[in-house]
């Protein structure tokens, strides 16, 4: 483990929580949630249209959770939680089966705990990837906390050191595969990176196995308005 900790450390990485202790809270991650400006893109939007993202990032999140598959014979539970209404948000969510996508939802512990309660974990069974100031109610609650760097959030950055909100902050920012790096540090953590990357290049069984059970998943999507969860799914 130690030269991938050096390897993501040299690209600039910053480790808050020494990587075993990470590992060690990794082992207890049932969900993987992400906001969406700024960790899949630079937040930049014009009016009226959402903000975008890469598919280096999206093969990211697929190798993660077919990791966390082959760590634990489950397929985990995964959402996006956005404060604005991004239409490649929901796209991405649906093509890529997460459970849960969010938008229009200004405080977001208001959805972790509408999924924590649906799922039955507890929020330090969840992984957040984040990077701004609307994240912090669930950083503060969460078991395992990814900051996504932006090179102009210097007091921010040292708010989240200081109060302990963070685990891990990424050396490359959201339109620089942010998320990507992010997977790939926790598939390492997990111990079985090169496992996921030769099952999913041979199109093995196990991978097939997984892809059926990923793409039985219904995304659910839904708004938070004054407090309350609206759903906005079809079925």
């Amino acid at each position: 483990m130690q030269d991938m900790i050096r390897k993501f450390s040299e690209l600039g990485g910053s480790f808050i929580t020494a990587p075993e202790d990470l590992r060690k809270k990794l082992d207890g991650v049932k969900a993987f949630v992400f906001d969406w400006d700024g960790v899949f893109n630079n937040g930049q939007k014009i009016l009226g249209s959402g903000s975008p993202f890469s598919e280096v990032d999206s093969m990211g999140t697929n190798l993660l959770r077919f990791s966390h598959y082959i760590k634990t014979g489950q397929v985990p539970i995964s959402a996006v939680i956005s404060g604005e209404k991004n239409d490649s948000a929901i796209s991405f969510s649906e093509r890529e089966c997460f459970h849960y996508s969010f938008f229009k939802t200004p405080h977001k512990i208001e959805a972790l705990e509408f999924i924590c309660k649906k799922q039955n974990i507890r929020p330090a069974e969840v992984a957040y990837v984040f990077d701004d100031v609307l994240d912090l109610s669930i950083a503060r609650v969460c078991g395992l906390r990814i900051l996504v760097r932006h090179k102009a959030n210097v007091l921010f950055e040292e708010y989240c050191r200081k109060n302990k909100l963070a685990d891990y902050i990424t050396a490359s920012d959201g339109s620089n595969y942010a998320v990507r790096e992010t997977c790939e540090l926790l598939m390492g953590l997990n111990g079985n990176f090169d496992e996921c990357i030769s099952h999913r290049g041979d199109y093995s069984k196990t991978y097939n196995d997984y892809l059926l059970l990923r793409k039985a998943i219904k995304t659910e999507l839904y708004s938070v308005k004054d407090g309350t969860i609206q759903s906005l799914s079809p079925f």
